[in-house]
Order: C-alpha cells, then structure tokens, then sequence
C-alpha cells in the first residue's frame, strides 16, 4: 500500500501540472479541469503495471486519458450548469500582464487548435507524438498547429509574415515568444 501511495505521489508531483493545465485548456473551467484531475489519477490507481512503464510514457497515458475524460465531460455537458471563462476566479500564480493576455488568446482558440498549441509549445511534445495522443493523422496536427499559431497572432496584434513561434522552455513566458 506504501509504494502505490509513493508511486500515485510521485506521477501527481512530476505530471499533476501537464493534466491539469491540459484539462483546464480544454474545459476552460477550474472545477471541471480539477474533476478531471481527479478521475484521470484514479485511472492511475486502478491501473496495472504501470510501475513499469519509463516516464515518458506514463506522461503520455495520463494525456491521453485527460483528453478521454475531458471528451467524456464535454459530452454530458448539456445536463449540466456551465459559467463562462470571465466568471471563472483569478488563479492565483506570478501570470504578467502579458503572461495573462496571451492565456485568454489561447483559451478563445477552438478546442481543436488549442490542444495542439498546448502540447506542442507548453508541454514539448513532438507532432508525432500529439497525434498519437489525440488519435489523428500528423498531418493534420501540423495543419492545426500551423492555424492555431496564425489565430494566436493575429489576436495578439503580431504580423503574420513574422518567423514562426519558438518553443516554450519551460520558464516564465508571456507573449514575447510569439512576436519572433
């Protein structure tokens, strides 16, 4: 009982973040993302011989379930109250201004460019690797990379004939990332 208690803090220390971020920029909505949260680490528990699958590869099994639970979600919202982005409380975290604008534009992209942005830029995931995840061609992840990268420009005032965006890094940043 002690090593799976060890083992399910350990996933929650190391991917916690990457499933709630990617639930919340598919939800749009904290208490959803953190019900998915929630479910996608009891997944986990009940999963076995997950002590043997490497890092990468758990961290590509939660993803993919907090995308199956978020689909699940969505999908019986219709019987449930939904609040708008604008109603949702302030997370409290050391966000800019920039930092701030540049998460609203993301979280007016569709879903479907949103994803692919998020995994992509955020997370560092390969497009094959995203494609595998959200279970489509790679192909049209770049397609949809390529459009939501463009969507994301322009609602961020940036020129479209500018180079491409640089890949997140994993520090704090805003915007700026995407004016290059």
């Amino acid at each position: 009982m002690v090593e799976t208690e060890t083992f399910l803090r350990n996933a929650i220390d190391t991917h916690g973040d990457a499933v709630y971020r990617l639930a919340l920029c598919r939800l749009q909505n904290t208490a959803d993302a953190e019900d998915v949260f929630q479910d996608v680490f009891l997944h986990l528990l009940k999963e076995k011989n997950v002590g043997q699958w490497n890092s990468e590869h758990l961290k590509a099994w939660l993803l993919r379930v907090t995308i199956n639970c978020c689909h699940n979600l969505v999908r019986n919202r219709l019987r449930r109250k939904v609040i708008s982005l604008e109603e949702v409380p302030e997370v409290t975290s050391e966000l800019t201004e920039s930092d701030y604008e540049l998460w609203e534009a993301l979280g007016r992209l569709p879903a479907k460019y949103r994803i692919v942005v998020l995994l992509y830029y955020v997370e560092g995931y390969k497009t094959e690797e995203i494609a595998a995840l959200i279970q489509c061609p790679d192909a049209t992840v770049r397609s949809r990379l390529y459009r939501g990268r463009r969507k994301l420009k322009k609602m961020m005032g940036g020129n479209l004939d500018e180079e491409p965006l640089q890949k997140y890094d994993g520090e704090n940043q805003g915007p700026e990332f995407l004016e290059r």
